[in-house]
């Protein structure tokens, strides 16, 4: 079905013609000097100066060569947050590794330190230490970072940042991806901005960005022939994505205040409804870009709930989707172990994400607006 309000569609600026033309005309379709480089050098800047960045074709991508560069190998173990989209833990499974899966705390919907410690020390007394941990900034709310690195280095255990959904997202005044040991973006079409399939790869040492583009782009040794020490894979950024990659750059900070914006009028649209909560930062430390907002339904009287609303957004044509089905209920993870309660699962049953995207109008709002007071009040 098309919907005349998308959930989230990409949102061109203008600025991308030029860079794809630029790349077109140069001729170049390797990362030097074109694009790909200046989208890596883009990146840099705008995370700060103090990461490494390796553009690649998928966000995907960019976790699978996390985990290799993190050491994860067939038979390892890597936990991963339950709640969030099966690309963060799919390559687990490339690697021949076992997910160990970990349930949210209630307020960022994001890994619980608890229950991830909980996970650690339970490993340990099996006599099997994680080799990795995969933290996911859900819907671009910052994890509690301070709480998981701590974790991390008490144990030695090195942390996989999933920001796909959290590019401008801060904790702490430092951008999401940038603070674990390496982080990751997506650049799909539904993200905050878009290359049209794309991703990327933090890496704080310089080396480790050098053997991702090494691997990334199938791991060529220096030879006058074809030689290959190690497996690679077909992982490098096309150039025409990167330029398009480089225009969007130029708009991230305004799509960033209009999704931040998208927030406060749901959370205004909602307020007089006690039962329905508003996903929010939870301490001034998490700045978010509010990728999507997201709502979660309390038991009421009136036997409101997602998918009664959903069902009247669609009557008039606007997108909805369910929160993310937690990894250790997929019916791909049911031999995984899980560690926690039910906070991810209610969390399912009971959310919603909200149409969220940068060039939603005063007209869309209006219509949501409209359909949500319709359903709830009826």
């Amino acid at each position: 079905m098309e919907f005349k309000i998308p959930l989230s569609p990409p949102h061109l600026s203008g600025n991308e013609l030029k860079h794809i033309q630029d790349a077109l005309e140069s001729n170049r379709g390797t990362a030097a000097g074109g694009s790909i480089e200046g989208l890596e050098k883009d990146l840099e800047a705008y995370l700060g100066g103090q990461t490494h960045v390796a553009a690649l074709s998928s966000g995907t991508a960019a976790i699978h060569l996390a985990l290799i560069l993190a050491g994860v190998q067939s038979g390892d173990e890597v936990i991963c947050q339950s709640l969030t989209f099966a690309a963060s833990a799919f390559p687990i499974l490339y690697q021949g590794a076992r997910p160990l899966f970990v349930d949210s705390e209630p307020d960022t919907w994001n890994l619980c330190p608890k229950r991830l410690e909980e996970a650690i020390t339970d490993r340990l007394k099996k006599g099997r230490k994680p080799r990795a941990m995969i933290v996911v900034h859900l819907f671009g709310i910052p994890a509690k970072m301070d709480a998981l690195v701590e974790i991390s280095k008490a144990y030695d255990i090195p942390i996989i940042e999933d920001a796909a959904e959290a590019l401008g997202s801060e904790y702490k005044g430092q951008k999401c991806g940038t603070i674990g040991t390496f982080g990751i973006l997506s650049f799909n079409v539904n993200k905050i901005i878009t290359t049209w399939g794309g991703g990327a790869l933090m890496c704080k040492d310089i080396r480790h960005k050098r053997k991702a583009i090494f691997l990334a782009t199938q791991a060529k040794d220096r030879a006058p022939w074809y030689e290959h020490s190690h497996v690679g894979f077909n992982y490098r950024m096309s150039p025409v994505a990167a330029a398009i990659g480089r225009g969007q750059m130029k708009a991230l900070p305004g799509y960033m205040e209009k999704r931040r914006a998208n927030h406060e009028f749901y959370r205004t649209l909602f307020k007089p409804f006690r039962y329905i909560e508003v996903l929010q930062e939870a301490s001034p430390d998490q700045h978010a870009n509010f990728w999507l907002t997201c709502i979660r339904f309390a038991t009421n009287p009136a036997g409101k709930g997602p998918m009664g609303l959903s069902a009247a957004f669609q009557e008039q044509g606007i997108e909805s989707k369910p929160i993310w089905k937690p990894m250790h209920i997929q019916p791909v993870f049911r031999e995984a172990p899980f560690y926690g309660g039910t906070v991810a699962t209610s969390i399912f049953e009971n959310g919603l994400c909200l149409p969220s995207g940068s060039g939603l109008t005063t007209d869309d709002k209006d219509t949501i607006a409209q359909a949500a007071l319709n359903y709830l009040q009826e």
